[in-house]
């Protein structure tokens, strides 16, 4: 789903699409480079959402050499809460 925001364009991206998501990049690929092309994306967690781009601030990691990797790291910085309960579906709600 695609959200008006101020002039520019916001994608909303639930958790269980953000691999599809991070194929889209090319590898390896920097933290920098995945904050400047994500940066009108909406994680939407299970209680709310964050920008991507400021969860990729709180990565550890400077590089990705994978899709798998990026999401692993961001998994990483995810809240607990976000990803809800036990037995939920991702992104869901």
């Amino acid at each position: 789903m695609i959200e008006s925001r101020v002039g520019s364009m916001t994608r909303e991206v639930k958790l269980n699409e953000l691999t599809e998501l991070l194929e889209t990049a090319t590898y390896p690929l920097s933290v920098e480079t995945a904050r400047a092309e994500f940066d009108d994306v909406q994680l939407v967690y299970a209680d709310g959402s964050e920008s991507l781009a400021a969860l990729l601030a709180r990565v550890n990691d400077e590089q990705f050499d994978s899709p798998d990797e990026a999401q692993s790291s961001i998994y990483s910085t995810i809240p607990v809460e976000g990803v809800g309960e036990p037995g939920q579906s991702e992104g869901e709600g």
